[in-house]
């Protein structure tokens, strides 16, 4: 009974309990369970399956392990610990960030927020570009001097997306009706069609049980199906790549098989033309009994993961390894013009680029890509399907301000093309750039579960009426 309870109410019940014979382990289970709340994880229920917590929840149930040690002197690195929060909610996690610092401890936050990278004692700014293009230290320093750096980020720190002039028309309506998903109440609510809509609320208020868990069983308008891009994880392999995933690899070998007049399964590391030795991988792993395995780069191939005989094959004076071993932007411009222009690939190549992915390497593991990466590789993906309907959920996780402005020209073309749009976010500039909010609240949990607002974000500005309102109207100034 206890377990199924949710964790801030659980709370409360064991604060009441008085039993001197376990004071100590009630001390230390208050001290977990307050932990829980003050991280705005208190919806959930200790018996919750961790399989279907989100990223970012999984990530601070993490953080509460560490949040309740008495270490001091310890070095502790987060990776986006934003992610999946409201803004509300990530003022809650810089107050937990400085209070591990103020413990005594270093604290490292690969971070895009601006709210976050704003309370940073010291600033470490990469880049300039992105993949080939970066790997430098372009600043370092305080916050105020990262703002007047005029690094890629110092320039976009102060951003603000400004409100719509005018919204498109919906062309019609998705009816949801009596929606009971995990902790909505019997939800009623009509999502515009044809224009972008962008659900809101805090962590665990209910929107991906709204969006989730009652658009897919509906076929849109005329049978259009719905395309939903969540943040599960990518099924591949260290022998994935962006190449394979993306079906840009079957046009790149045909290409090739026709320059060389050969069959196209020579040119796949996964097929005949695999280097013998190391079977294509490029690499030979050393499995050590008692020590981490370790990879060495194949003698035979150098890495280049095809027998000798393939890589005397060329398609617009390059190999394939080569070929593989271009960024997106390089490709992009390969196969688009000369000898070796291939349309097939050219316009998954175009998707690529589209997404903000321009400096992955096409033959790069899948198994390398950080979890933003990896989403916006699904998006690319599907945005060649024919459904009516895109369902994104936080698509911004893991973007660069300055990249959020390219997302934004992305779901434009999408909602001009016809497409119905509807992103799940707690990124204000996407906020900002709705045609139709529907914020859901007013808290977590069993205090969500109700639309507290629909209606235009100029409307949402100006009533002030939400955590949402509150924080998009301190966001765009007004």
């Amino acid at each position: 009974d206890a377990c199924a309870m949710q964790i801030s109410d659980l709370a409360e019940w064991v604060r009441g309990l008085d039993e001197p014979s376990v004071a100590p382990l009630l001390a230390t289970l208050r001290r977990t369970l307050d932990s829980f709340v003050e991280i705005g994880l208190g919806y959930l229920s200790l018996d919750r399956p961790s399989g279907t917590l989100s990223g970012g929840e999984a990530q601070r149930v993490k953080m509460i392990r560490h949040l309740g040690s008495s270490l001091t002197d310890v070095t502790y690195v987060f990776d986006e610990p934003t992610t999946g929060l409201h803004p509300h909610d990530i003022r809650r996690m810089n107050d937990l960030l400085l209070r591990l610092r103020d413990k005594g401890n270093t604290v490292l936050v690969v971070e895009h927020e601006p709210e976050t990278i704003a309370i940073a004692d010291h600033v470490v700014d990469l880049g300039p570009g992105a993949g080939t293009a970066g790997g430098t230290v372009c600043f370092e320093g305080t916050v105020e001097g990262l703002r007047v750096s005029g690094t890629r980020t110092g320039r976009h720190l102060d951003d603000r997306a400004a409100l719509k002039e005018a919204v498109r028309t919906p062309t019609g309506r998705l009816a949801i009706r009596g929606a009971t998903a995990h902790n909505l109440r019997g939800v009623d609510v009509d999502i515009p069609l044809g224009v972008l809509v962008v659900v809101t609320g805090v962590a665990g208020s209910g929107k991906s049980s709204l969006v989730h868990g009652s658009i897919p069983h509906l076929s849109g308008p005329a049978g259009a199906g719905v395309v939903s891009i969540d943040q599960g994880a990518i099924r591949g392999s260290r022998r994935s790549n962006p190449a394979t995933y993306t079906g840009l690899l079957d046009p790149i070998r045909k290409a090739f098989a026709k320059a060389g007049g050969v069959k196209p399964a020579l040119f796949s590391a996964n097929s005949e033309g695999a280097c013998p030795t190391c079977n294509g991988v490029g690499v030979i792993y050393t499995d050590l009994a008692m020590m981490a395995g370790v990879a060495t780069t194949c003698e035979e191939c150098e890495g280049k993961r095809f027998e000798a005989s393939v890589l005397k094959h060329h398609l617009g004076g390059r190999d394939i390894s080569e070929v593989l071993a271009m960024s997106v932007t390089e490709a992009e411009e390969f196969f688009g013009a000369g000898e070796a222009r291939t349309p097939a690939a050219h316009a998954i190549l175009n998707r690529l680029a589209d997404v903000g992915l321009g400096y992955l390497s096409l033959g790069q593991p899948l198994t390398t890509l950080s979890g933003g990466e990896r989403q916006r590789l699904k998006l690319a993906t599907h945005l060649a399907e024919k459904g009516g309907v895109y369902v994104l959920d936080e698509p911004t996780t893991g973007l660069h301000l300055a990249d959020v402005e390219q997302l934004l020209g992305l779901l434009d073309r999408l909602v001009d093309a016809g497409k119905s749009v509807i992103v799940i976010e707690h990124h204000q500039a996407v906020m900002a750039h709705a045609d139709w909010l529907i914020d859901l609240g007013p808290g977590a949990g069993h205090d969500g579960g109700r639309i507290v607002f629909e209606g235009t974000p100029a409307d949402l500005v100006a009533a002030r009426s939400t955590l949402t309102g509150e924080h998009l109207a301190a966001y765009v100034g007004t």
